[in-house]
């Protein structure tokens, strides 16, 4: 590839129309990039409401998989680059999903009033600040979990924080959340489901980031030894802070929720990635 003076490339930021940024040279982005699924779907939703313990919502900023009977999300995935990080405030504007089929159970505030626990994201309206409407989608309460106070404003926040660094060092992460089990103890004690028994309390609560240099062609450029992270956390006041503590590997989190992740990789990257543990030195 060679230019003329007059032709010589510019830099461009991320998605300026349908590119992504490579050093020096505005290319095409490989379709499908930055889509939030682009890993694969762990429980093989689908959007069919007799489905509906394990329905598929696109929301745009990111994708679940949603049980109508926990009355939450089985698990949640989207992708976070330099972005979706911007100045948009906290909506805080916790809502009703109106979307949900005719006749399903919609969680408001009121579900999680007195329970002792918080509305805790999936999705994190930290990693949707580049638009008021991004952000205002993370408080959609079929992206909520009942979540011990601890859990959230510190282990989790922490592990958020964490990834949002690395977007800000020149990655992007490929992330997915869930939780699985039953009971949970927040600030006023164990409980296993609120709201009359329409939210079920999760026992435990997990994630997954995948990180990669920020550029083009995204899932050709994930190998066996890219960097990712698991971690399984109780859903319990005594939780520590160190997210490190509750680190664990992929093959872990499919044993203990029945999901496969990483099926959109060859099995010669999957594998050694679903049994790799993180070590980092801090």
């Amino acid at each position: 590839l060679t230019f003329t003076a007059c032709e010589q490339p510019q830099k461009h930021t991320r998605r300026h129309g349908s590119y992504k940024r490579i050093t020096g040279v505005r290319l095409p982005r490989h379709p499908g990039d930055d889509n939030n699924m682009l890993l694969g779907n762990p429980s093989s939703a689908t959007p069919d409401i007799h489905d509906s313990a394990n329905y598929l919502i696109d929301h745009k900023y990111y994708i679940e998989s949603y049980n109508r009977t926990a009355g939450e999300p089985n698990w949640v995935s989207w992708h976070l680059c330099a972005e979706d990080i911007g100045a948009a405030v906290r909506s805080n504007d916790f809502r009703p999903d109106t979307t949900l089929p005719s006749g399903w159970f919609e969680a408001d505030n009121a579900s999680y009033r007195g329970s002792g626990f918080d509305k805790g994201h999936n999705c994190p309206s930290g990693d949707r600040t580049a638009s008021a409407d991004a952000n205002s989608a993370t408080f959609l309460m079929d992206n909520m979990i009942p979540q011990a106070k601890n859990n959230n404003q510190h282990t989790w926040e922490h592990f958020e924080s964490y990834c949002r660094e690395k977007v800000r060092q020149g990655n992007e992460v490929y992330i997915i959340m869930g939780s699985y089990g039953k009971g949970g103890t927040g600030r006023l004690g164990y409980r296993e489901s609120i709201a009359d028994g329409r939210i079920r309390v999760p026992a435990h609560i997990w994630k997954i980031a995948l990180i990669i240099p920020d550029n083009n062609d995204d899932l050709d450029r994930i190998e066996a030894g890219t960097d990712v992270i698991a971690i399984d956390t109780p859903n319990d006041e005594a939780v520590s802070p160190n997210w490190r503590k509750y680190v664990c590997t992929v093959n872990d989190l499919e044993r203990n929720t029945g999901y496969r992740f990483f099926t959109a990789l060859p099995a010669a990257v999957r594998n050694p990635l679903e049994n790799k543990q993180f070590a980092d030195v801090y």
